[in-house]
């Protein structure tokens, strides 16, 4: 996990084995995580998958019955399309300082 947030305890968190990620990139996921939840509610987590692509993931606690589910998927979306390039980013830190993919080679082609 990247970093989540929780509207149960009212928490964010970032994992710092991706300490190295500038400032204002973690910055920016503090704020799409905690926005998230204030909107729909229950948990947020933004994950790198094992080849490193982002996923964007929610849950709720079962008997939370002011958790909104459409709402957070359509919010899903729309986190998805606005911060493309965010995600992009990420997935490109991902594949050279943690699995350690040669950087020429992954700007040389398109499906990052």
């Amino acid at each position: 996990m990247l970093c989540g947030a929780n509207a149960y305890e009212q928490k964010y968190y970032f994992n710092k084995d991706f300490d190295k990620i500038p400032q204002s990139i973690k910055d920016e996921l503090h704020i799409i995580c905690v926005l998230f939840t204030q909107e729909v509610g229950g948990i947020f987590t933004i994950v790198f998958e094992e080849d490193g692509s982002i996923s964007l993931e929610t849950n709720a606690e079962e008997d939370d019955i002011t958790y909104d589910e459409i709402s957070s998927g359509l919010l899903i979306n729309e986190i998805r399309r606005k911060r493309q390039e965010l995600f992009e980013s990420l997935q490109l830190y991902y594949k050279v300082f943690v699995k350690k993919e040669d950087v020429s080679e992954l700007l040389s082609r398109e499906d990052l």
